[in-house]
């Protein structure tokens, strides 16, 4: 029986809605963090912070993500993903609000606050995705990867720009970034809407596909039992340790190699175009293939070659390496986001997948930005700390060969994994 006209366009409608929501929340999930290394020199100098503090301050949202990571599952039984996603958002913006008001006092407050919010929308994002359209996830997902880059890229490009245009105001350097958060709120407000109906009918399903959300996320998972969640998530954390550890301190680095601040900054935000130009493709051909080796292979060779190069290798040659740098981790973090997704055999395995790899994963990712500044600050050198990035890479090899099969976990007894769940889409 053919669609009435006036429900397909309601559905396409709500599809737009949708992406849109999902893409201003991407936006948002790197500019608290992505906008601060640019500044460390100056914030460090007129807050009057060590360099332990920077170092501590950089590791900060990577702990904040470790930790709240494993509350999401919880948050989202209890109330839904749409009203906690949308609570997240809110919760962001009073973060980078804070930061603002009085960096002096509230630069670590609001940054941890800020970081607890997108630990939250890392972890909902991508089980939601499978829930609501689940035949175009890997597209969705590319389109909130993309969207996290842009986010990435317009922050690191402007923290230096904004700082001296503004005449070196730290309060509104740092909590400008409250702006967009805020537009992502009012963006979330209609998926209020479609949860307040009582259905997650997923994009383009029919009124048979609603299922109680409560359903989908009541079901405990006992998943460190498993190999797959281990391989899984080590893939998250090491790929995650390398990014805020190049993140946080390739614009020193290329200071102290002779750039100026501006420079440093611009190479920061050409890092994130590299994210970018992987954010969107990767996960819609991972999501076609039955395996993802293929994909594991040259990103993390690319993700070996860029650090190397980054450090080892004229400065002329630096846009150069921080670009295939950025290409190859946009790369590692789209099949990051991917296997929490596709290894799950619902939707609430996917929260649970999602909210285990992304806590384990980030706790172990907080040691990236604190042990390469304090192996810094220990040797007055960048090699050892890059030599260290460089031994950890061939160990995210390793497991995203691992987590790269076309393998799922074992759906919950006494039900199905659906078809979705292990085939790629045509």
């Amino acid at each position: 029986m053919s669609e009435h006209p006036a429900a397909g366009r309601r559905r396409r409608y709500q599809t737009a809605l949708l992406i849109v929501a999902v893409a201003a929340a991407g936006l948002n999930l790197r500019t608290a963090v992505t906008s601060l290394p640019p500044l460390f020199p100056d914030l460090g100098t007129r807050l009057h912070l060590s360099p332990a503090a920077l170092s501590l301050l950089a590791t900060t949202p990577v702990i904040c993500f470790g930790v709240v990571s494993a509350f999401a599952p919880g948050l989202n039984r209890r109330w839904g993903e749409e009203r906690v996603l949308l609570a997240a958002l809110v919760v962001l913006t009073a973060g980078l609000l804070l930061r603002g008001v009085a960096p002096s006092t509230l630069l670590f407050p609001g940054t941890a606050l800020a970081a607890s919010a997108i630990a939250i929308l890392n972890v909902l994002l991508s089980s939601m995705v499978k829930r609501r359209w689940p035949e175009r996830a890997g597209f969705l997902i590319g389109i909130y990867l993309t969207a996290l880059s842009v986010g990435a890229i317009v922050s690191s490009l402007l923290a230096v720009p904004l700082y001296q245009a503004s005449g070196g105001s730290i309060p509104l350097s740092v909590g400008l970034w409250a702006g967009p958060a805020a537009l992502a709120v009012l963006l979330w407000l209609p998926q209020l809407r479609y949860q307040a109906a009582g259905r997650t009918r997923p994009a383009g399903g029919s009124p048979a596909d609603r299922v109680p959300p409560a359903d989908l996320a009541s079901t405990p998972r006992k998943l460190y039992r498993h190999a797959l969640t281990w391989q899984v998530t080590a893939f998250m954390g090491l790929q995650s340790l390398l990014y805020y550890g190049a993140l946080s301190w390739l614009p020193t680095m290329f200071q102290d190699r002779g750039s100026s601040p501006l420079e440093a900054g611009n190479l920061l935000a050409l890092m994130a175009v590299g994210n970018l130009t992987t954010s969107l493709i990767v996960p819609v051909l991972a999501h076609r293939s039955p395996g993802q080796r293929p994909l594991v292979i040259p990103s993390m060779i690319g993700t070996a070659a860029g650090l190397a190069g980054c450090l080892w290798l004229p400065l002329g040659l630096a846009p150069l390496s921080v670009l295939v740098l950025g290409v190859s981790q946009g790369s590692c973090l789209g099949l990051a986001i991917f296997f929490t997704m596709a290894r799950a055999p619902d939707p609430a395995a996917a929260a649970s997948l999602s909210a285990f790899a992304q806590s384990v994963g980030y706790l172990v990712a907080s040691a990236g930005p604190l042990e390469f500044g304090l192996l810094h600050t220990a040797t007055g050198s960048w090699d050892i700390p890059m030599i260290l990035l460089l031994i950890l890479a061939v160990c995210e090899l390793v497991v995203g060969l691992l987590a790269a099969r076309p393998l799922v976990l074992p759906a919950p007894a006494g039900r199905a994994a659906p078809a979705d769940a292990t085939a790629p889409s045509s």
